[in-house]
This record gives structure tokens, C-alpha cells and sequence, in this order.
């Protein structure tokens, strides 16, 4: 490779490294670096070739122009300035960086001493210098061809708010063990685009699929130690670049290939009229608290992206819980994160994102702001303005719990729902049918201020934080021994029961009262007001052997067990969607005002006692009494057109609703059969552990 024997200087912006003019532009940004240089390699990423020292820095940014070179070029960063760490400062000249803006990575990461910026051991901890380089071991950018063809974002399919069902799965673990697809292209993104996957999101009629972490993602040490790895990918170094543990064997050592295999992947959903939303991981990097290692961000300026303690810079703030927080109020920070976003949009194709721990990205230096700079930026956005945004909305910090406190178009999801919804249909004695009603019509109490709807709501009974649905009625305590940190890591006091027994059983009996509340809280997901959210395998009745925080078990507790999938569950679930899209009143776009209450356009919702009468302030506060029902009303009809019946207890109860009569769209429990009708002044027996769909007529 002939190579300049100088760089020119170079344009401010893009930043990274991008093939243009006969040659590659670099830019890097560093506010207080004195010095950043550019390394070049061979192929493989082994021998360095020559360094070159950028231009700059002009307005925090490094840049510089190689003329003569394109894409396939190997490269990596080293920034020279103060080591203060005393002052936020930790630049080491001996560690060669990733550049965060690479859209390819190459090499094979391991753990290893010589990552660090500080000697290992020291008496003087991470304010100790470790002078060995390692270049041999880091990871490095390789300058990408340009895209060509169409992106995927010119496929992309567009729902209504109201019609959105959401599914929550993970690339690999889909199809890692599906029959139906090739061997070759299981557990990979050609996997979940393959037509037996399509196939089956089809017949869920869901509109949009949430996958779990795809950016490059690498593990944590402690986890290597045990020969475990970050299954679920919540550790993000390359923001740009899909994981190519995530491709298929064939295309997993080329990052040219994983690329094209992702955006293939989304063009084929997008056919099939699935949209793709990101999970993403802006909140924190695998570099960890002041202990953990220089890999990209603190060596290129520490003090930069991440938050410091404010009485000791030498520490990291730890909002997040890993170690870290990205500092999302400084502008070249929120840049990265916007820049990020846009690339996966415009160039991959995606439809939306899920951020993880999102109130980091509204931090100030006076806590969380929803009017924070980088949620302004975000909604201006002319790229972002058409794609879909959901909130985690709470964070590891002192006011970390902010749900109904994300502005605009955010969706939020919503635990109030999940934990409404268990402890209902679990009778664990906690949630009343004022609490229950609150949850099934969209949480008016956190969601119904400053224009925003119940699709603000993000309705869900089980995700992959936690046990799956399966789990929530089979085991009554976790079991996370299999993850090596003798059972103390994931939540404790979960809401779930085992009804019997832990874990599988035997009995009939104790099997029957699973299916019928595991069929009662997916129906009550599926028909309440919000967005309802699917975890992926609970349509099939998947387990994870009690294991509520499965995140390193990339296995057969982490994969769905298509061998043992309950087809006619899924089936039931298929119903449920169907019925959803059928009758509007069940994906209202518009909070339900209450009997005497509308304005025009205004749908109207009533909640009556089994006896019949509305439910007045006593029967509220009736802690007793569990069953109750609902009936809706539209907009411009004089009578209610549907009604649901809620019985969460173990025996049958006796219900008289109105001098309508009605016919019976679903019983989860089956004992009554679709179209029987219930005449008008007729009562009736709602089955133990039930949700009835009744409409008028």
C-alpha cells in the first residue's frame, strides 16, 4: 500500500472516517486533547504501517484528508494530553482507540490488562499509568465503501399509532432453534427475515418488531472469567456498526457482509409490512467506572463524554449502573447520539428506537429535564421527525423514576401496567379494581397531560427484563444460578406464583389455573388501551426455568424452545390481535370520558359490579371484591357496543350487565364458546379466572 507521506488538512465534519474525492476524510472530536494521531494497519489489523498527526484542533474537532487511500483502510486513534485524573483526564498515547463514529469494526476483542489505562495492581489504582500499548489486542475502524443500492427506508411500511402491537425479541434467540429454517441462517438477522420467522409475526399480527441490542456490543469482564458472554447485548462500544455475532457464520468475520445482512434483513420486514425498532444503549459504554479500561471514549477526552463526580472528577458518575454515564447534556455528546440515531435511520433503514435507561439522555446538572437540550434537538429533527420513540423511562440515579415525564411523541413503557396486571389476575392481595381499571385504559393518571394520548402507554405483562409469562405462573422464586453469581443478581420479590408447585408439573389441576391466568393476562394486554407490547415466546408458552434475568445465557434458557411451543397459545394470541383491529373502540386514539362527561368525539367508558349497578365510591374500595366489568361506548352511538367482563377469582361469578343483549366474542378461558349470546336482563357466569369481549346486538 503506497502510502502519503503527509495528511492535509481535512474537513471538520462528518466526523469519523469517510472515503471521499479519492481519499478518506478523518475528523475527531476532542476538546481537550493536545494531540490526536492516526494509525494505519495492514489487513489484519496486526502491523502498524504509519501514524500521521491530525490537524487541529479547530472547534474541538481533529480532522485531516488522505488522498490516494479509500475503503478497507485499517485504522485506529491514539490522543496525547494531560493524565490528570484528578481532573477528568486520562490520555495515554500507549492505547490505541476505536474511533466511535467507525461503521466497521475489525478484530476480535478479548480482556486483557494492557486495555487499561492505569497499571492493574498499582498501589495507586486507576491514578497509576500503564505505559504498554496495545494495539496488537484493541479493536479498529475500517473505513466503509458507501452504501450503495436503496435503503431500507425507502420500503418502510408506516402504522397508525392506534394499530402499533409491538414485539420485544432478540435476533439470535428467535430462530436460534426454529425447525423451520435453515441451520445456516439460524439465530442470525437473515434468520428473523427468513419466511418461516415472517410467517409467524404475520399471524401474530404484530406491526413492529423490538429487537434487543444490535450495535457492536462487547462483554464484561466478569462474565468472560466465567465463560459466559452479554447475550443480550446491553453493552454497546461501536454505536454504528451492527454486531456480528448477530450474522450469519458465513458473513460474521466481514463487516462489510454484516452490514449487508442487517439491511437486507430490514428490507425483507419491511416488505412483509413489519416495521424495526433499535433497542439502544446511549446511557453508558463498556469502559466502565474509573477501574475499567481505554478502549475508545476515555481516552480520546474523558472528561468530554462522560459525567464525572462533581467533589472528585477522578470518579464516574454511576447513573446507570454500570459503572458509567454518557454525558448527553454536552453538545458534541448529544451530536454522537443524534448522528447515531440518523445512520441507522437513513442508511439501515430502521423504523424507531427503544433507549434504554432514557432519563440519562435528559439529565442537566439539576437532575432530569423533560425540556432538556438533547430531547429538543431529537424532536426537530427532520430525519427522526417520522420515526417511532419509546422511553425506558427510568435510570439507576436519585430521581431515576420519571414514567409520564418524556415529551412530544415519546411512548414509555409502562410497569405500572405490568405490575397492575399480575398482581390482579395473581390475586396477590395488592391490586384493587380501582388500580386495575387505572392500568387497562392507559394510565390516564401518568399519561393524560400536555396533548398526549393513551398510545403513550406501553402495555406490557412480561419482556425480557425479568420472567417470562410462562415463569410468571410457574415459579413463585428465581432461579439464577445458572448465571454464576449464586442467585443474588435480578429483581427479588417479582410478582409471580407457581400455583403449586415451582416450576413444571404433573398435576392437571395446578396446570389448568396457569393456562387460564397466563390466557387472562395476555387478553387483558392485548384488549386494554395503550400500545400493547409482546414478549417474544410467551405467544408459545416459552420458559426460562425461572431464570429472571437471563442477559449472559446465550442457550437454551435464553432461546425459545420451538419443540415444546403451544401452538393453539399462539393461535389464542392471533385471536386477540384480530379482535384489536376489529373493533376501534379497543385501540381508541382518544382518552375515554366518563357517563355524562363527553364532548363530542368522545368515546365513553362505564364500569359496573356484577350486580349491575355502576360502580360507585364504596364498591371501589372493596377490597373483597374482585370482579367488575366495563362497558364502551362510541362517539356517536347512543348504547354501549362492547363489554368486558374481568373475573379474577377461583370460582365462577354471576354477572347481569344491562337490558342489552350481547354475544360473546372470547372467553379466555374457553368454557364459552365465540357467538353465544346472552339476551337482554339475562345474567350470566363469568368462568373462574376469565376475561370475557362481549359486543351488542
Amino acid at each position: 500500500m503506497n502510502l502519503p507521506a503527509q495528511i492535509e488538512e481535512g474537513r471538520h465534519e462528518p466526523l469519523g472516517a469517510v472515503a471521499r474525492d479519492g481519499g478518506v476524510n478523518f475528523a475527531v472530536v476532542s476538546e481537550n486533547a493536545s494531540q490526536i494521531e492516526l494509525c494505519l494497519f495492514d489487513g489484519a489489523g496486526q502491523r502498524e504501517l504509519r501514524r500521521y498527526s491530525l490537524h487541529g484542533p479547530h472547534d474541538g474537532v481533529f480532522h485531516g484528508f488522505l488522498p490516494g487511500v479509500g475503503p478497507g483502510l485499517v485504522y485506529g486513534l491514539r490522543a496525547h494530553g494531560p493524565y490528570e485524573p484528578q481532573h477528568g483526564h486520562r490520555f495515554n498515547p500507549h492505547k490505541l482507540l476505536l474511533d466511535p463514529y467507525a461503521r466497521e469494526i475489525v478484530g476480535h476483542f478479548s480482556w486483557a490488562a494492557e486495555h487499561h489505562g492505569y497499571e492493574l495492581g498499582h498501589p495507586d489504582g486507576p491514578r497509576s499509568f500503564d505505559a504498554r500499548d496495545n494495539a496488537v489486542q484493541a479493536l479498529k475502524g475500517r473505513v466503509a465503501e458507501p452504501l450503495s443500492g436503496l435503503s431500507p427506508r425507502e420500503s418502510a411500511p408506516r402504522h397508525a399509532p392506534n394499530d402499533v402491537l409491538l414485539y420485544e425479541v432478540h435476533v439470535r434467540g428467535f430462530s436460534k432453534l426454529h425447525p423451520e429454517i435453515p441451520a445456516e441462517l439460524q439465530g442470525s438477522y437473515a434468520g428473523l427475515a427468513h419466511p418461516a420467522a415472517i410467517a409467524h409475526f404475520k399471524q401474530l399480527g404484530v406491526t413492529t418488531l423490538s429487537l434487543l441490542p444490535v450495535q457492536y456490543c462487547v462483554d464484561e469482564p466478569h462474565l468472560h472469567g466465567k465463560g459466559l458472554r452479554n447475550y443480550w447485548g446491553y453493552n454497546t462500544l461501536g454505536f454504528f456498526a451492527p454486531d456480528p455475532r448477530l450474522a450469519t457464520a458465513a458473513n460474521r468475520d466481514d463487516p462489510t457482509a454484516v452490514t449487508a445482512e442487517f439491511r437486507a434483513m430490514v428490507e425483507a420486514l419491511h416488505q412483509a409490512g413489519l416495521e424495526v425498532v433499535l433497542d439502544v444503549v446511549y446511557n453508558h459504554t463498556p469502559e466502565g467506572n474509573e477501574f475499567g479500561p481505554t478502549l475508545s471514549f476515555r481516552g480520546l477526552d474523558n472528561r468530554l463524554w462522560y459525567r464525572l463526580a462533581g467533589d472528585d472528577k477522578s470518579r464516574s458518575e454511576n447513573l446507570t449502573g454500570c459503572g458509567n454515564t454518557l454525558n448527553a447534556q454536552h453538545p458534541r455528546v448529544a451530536q454522537f447520539v443524534l448522528d447515531s440515531l440518523r445512520y441507522w435511520v437513513t442508511e439501515m433503514g430502521v423504523d424507531g428506537f427503544r433507549f434504554d435507561l432514557a432519563p440519562v439522555l435528559g439529565r442537566t446538572h439539576h437532575g432530569y429535564e423533560p425540556q432538556a437540550a438533547f430531547f429538543a434537538a431529537l424532536r426537530q429533527d427532520p430525519v427522526l421527525a417520522g420515526v417511532h420513540l419509546i422511553a425506558e423511562p427510568w435510570d439507576a440515579a436519585y430521581d431515576g423514576y420519571q414514567l409520564g415525564r418524556f415529551p412530544g411523541r415519546f411512548l414509555e413503557w409502562n410497569d405500572k401496567f405490568r405490575d397492575a396486571v399480575r398482581g390482579y389476575w395473581l390475586q396477590s392481595g395488592k391490586v384493587g379494581r380501582g388500580e386495575f381499571a387505572r392500568r387497562f385504559t392507559a394510565s390516564s393518571d401518568v399519561f393524560h397531560h400536555g396533548q398526549r394520548r393513551p398510545t403513550a402507554s406501553v402495555n406490557f405483562v412480561a419482556v425480557h427484563d425479568g420472567y417470562m409469562l410462562n415463569d410468571v405462573v410457574s415459579y413463585s422464586h428465581k432461579h439464577n444460578e445458572p448465571n454464576g453469581e449464586d442467585n443474588r443478581d435480578g429483581r427479588d420479590g417479582e410478582l409471580s406464583a407457581n400455583f403449586g408447585a415451582e416450576g413444571p408439573s404433573d398435576d392437571a389441576c395446578i396446570n389448568s389455573t396457569r393456562e387460564r391466568v397466563r390466557r387472562a393476562m395476555l387478553a387483558t394486554l392485548m384488549l386494554a388501551q395503550g400500545t400493547p407490547m409482546l414478549n417474544a415466546g410467551d405467544e408459545i408458552a416459552n420458559s426460562q426455568q425461572g431464570n429472571n434475568n437471563a442477559y449472559c445465557q446465550d442457550n437454551e434458557i435464553g432461546w425459545l424452545n420451538w419443540a415444546s411451543a403451544d401452538l393453539e397459545l399462539a393461535a389464542f394470541v392471533a385471536d386477540l390481535a384480530r379482535l384489536r383491529r376489529s373493533e376501534p373502540l379497543l385501540r381508541h386514539g382518544r382518552w375515554f370520558a366518563g357517563p355524562g362527561a363527553e364532548r363530542a368525539g368522545d368515546a365513553c367508558i362505564a364500569w359496573f359490579s356484577p350486580t349491575g349497578h355502576e360502580m360507585q365510591v364504596h364498591d371501589w374500595h372493596q377490597a373483597d371484591q374482585h370482579a367488575f366489568a366495563c362497558l364502551l361506548r362510541g362517539a356517536s352511538e347512543a348504547a354501549p357496543r362492547l363489554a368486558i367482563v374481568f373475573n379474577p377469582d377461583a370460582q365462577a361469578r354471576p354477572f347481569h350487565l344491562s337490558a342489552q343483549s350481547f354475544s360473546v366474542l372470547l372467553d379466555s378461558s374457553g368454557e364459552i364458546e365465540s357467538g353465544q349470546r346472552i339476551a337482554a336482563g339475562q345474567g350470566f357466569q363469568a368462568p373462574a379466572r376469565s376475561l370475557l369481549l362481549l359486543r351488542a346486538g
